[in-house]
């Protein structure tokens, strides 16, 4: 049985995190400002008189924390909570007030539309064996749907380990979280995950348990070019990014907006406009206070509209305003018409990159309309063209052909390219 030092304990009983910010924080007073340890208060105050302007007032507190959690454990008294200290932030917070920056909510339609490009995806790659596409995508509905409804934020994601997802017949299946922000006693916290009819998060995992042979370790991990698992989980700084790409991908407008909170606060906002008391809600994704679940809670009625609209709506005729205007029933709305792209680059001159110029079309012209690579040479993909009718389809095709061949010339490609509907009766090149 493995031995542990005492140094070993005292370091697992803090989150690596925690550590990570605190060193950070304690480095910035020391090496960047020069300040010296142990600290007095004014020395404190005067820190961060220095950064009142520079940093936010919620990084200045983070800042006090690391040190007053260093005087602390070095057997000092802790300047940071003296009089001075505490009136010059309070001071900064008065003079320098700040918006609170939240995350963008990952709303339930959206999460439909990335999974449902992700179901075809994984149904692209499945039939022109691709095996590293595959994985990812699988990986990815898994987290996408796993986070949503569960609240998960990216952190958690990351630690979940394959041995720790257990089925529950006919229910769902529960997930042991070891370590978690709320969970300050660190005993682990258990999370009961629903099987439900449409976007289903066990359905997603177990696909993706199965297809990548887990049993055991990290279950999001890494895949190589090769279609090679890696062994170590995902670290939870790439999965922003990645889930930023996957949106991008998708077609979902501004990608870059979505944060590691968006998942949380997306299904807080959904739960919340469906009925979900608060008391409910802190239960099912595990906050301790009303004050945190309040942050990612948007009211469905957040500016009041609908509520005086519905008052004035009771007032007498003679004392409304003329009724607004509604749309014309003639305007059509538009349908999705799925299109086939056909592609060929050809390097003008050798060491061109012709991967770089298709993941340039991918990434601007192609993923705003769902593309799908439908071949492993990536040459053939579907696409979901939004269109109101036959004019409006063409002008968005040809200008999408366009776009495409200006790509390949800016990057020294020649290019063959075709776009038709899957029937075949309308063809742009």
């Amino acid at each position: 049985m493995p031995s542990h030092s005492l140094e070993t304990y005292l370091q697992a009983a803090q989150r690596d995190n925690t550590q990570r910010s605190y060193a950070s924080a304690v480095r910035h007073f020391e090496v960047a400002w020069g300040g010296l340890l142990p600290a007095t208060a004014d020395t404190v105050a005067r820190y961060l008189v220095a950064h009142a302007t520079a940093l936010s007032t919620n990084t200045l507190r983070q800042r006090l924390a690391a040190l007053a959690h260093w005087h602390q454990a070095h057997g000092f008294s802790d300047p940071t909570s003296a009089a001075v200290v505490k009136k010059t932030l309070k001071g900064i917070q008065a003079l320098h007030p700040a918006l609170e920056k939240r995350a963008e909510p990952l709303q339930m339609k959206a999460v439909a539309r990335v999974a449902d490009w992700l179901d075809a995806a994984i149904a692209a790659a499945d039939q022109r064996a691709d095996t590293a596409d595959a994985l990812r995508c699988r990986r990815d509905r898994a987290m996408l749907l796993l986070g949503f409804w569960r609240g998960f934020r990216v952190d958690e994601l990351v630690r979940l380990r394959s041995e720790h997802i257990t089925m529950v017949p006919e229910e769902g299946m529960t997930c042991f979280l070891g370590r978690s922000k709320t969970d300050r006693q660190l005993i682990g916290t258990t999370y009961r995950v629903p099987a439900l009819s449409r976007w289903c998060p066990v359905t997603a995992t177990l696909d993706w348990i199965s297809y990548a042979g887990l049993s055991t370790g990290s279950l999001f991990r890494g895949v190589t070019r090769s279609g090679t698992l890696k062994a170590g989980a995902l670290h939870h700084n790439s999965v922003v990014p990645l889930l930023r790409q996957l949106f991008l991908r998708a077609g979902l407008a501004s990608p870059e907006t979505y944060s590691g909170h968006s998942l949380r606060r997306g299904f807080a906002g959904w739960a919340s406009a469906n009925g979900w008391d608060a008391r409910a809600l802190m239960e099912y994704v595990g906050w301790k206070d009303i004050h945190s679940a309040m942050r990612y809670i948007d009211a469905p009625d957040a500016f009041g509209r609908e509520r005086i609209e519905a008052a004035l709506a009771a007032l007498p005729d003679n004392e409304t305003a003329p009724a607004p205007i509604k749309p014309s029933p003639s305007i059509i709305s538009p349908v999705v018409v799925p299109l086939i792209l056909e592609l060929s680059l050809t390097p003008r001159r050798q060491r061109q990159s012709v991967a770089k110029a298709r993941q340039t079309i991918e990434t601007i012209c192609l993923s705003a309309h769902q593309g799908i690579a439908l071949d492993a040479d990536r040459s053939r993909y579907r696409l979901r063209v939004e269109a109101a009718d036959d004019l409006v389809l063409d002008e968005i095709a040809s200008s999408l052909i366009e776009d495409v061949y200006r790509i390949a010339d800016n990057h020294g490609h020649q290019l063959d390219a075709s776009l038709h509907d899957e029937v075949g009766d309308r063809h742009w090149t």
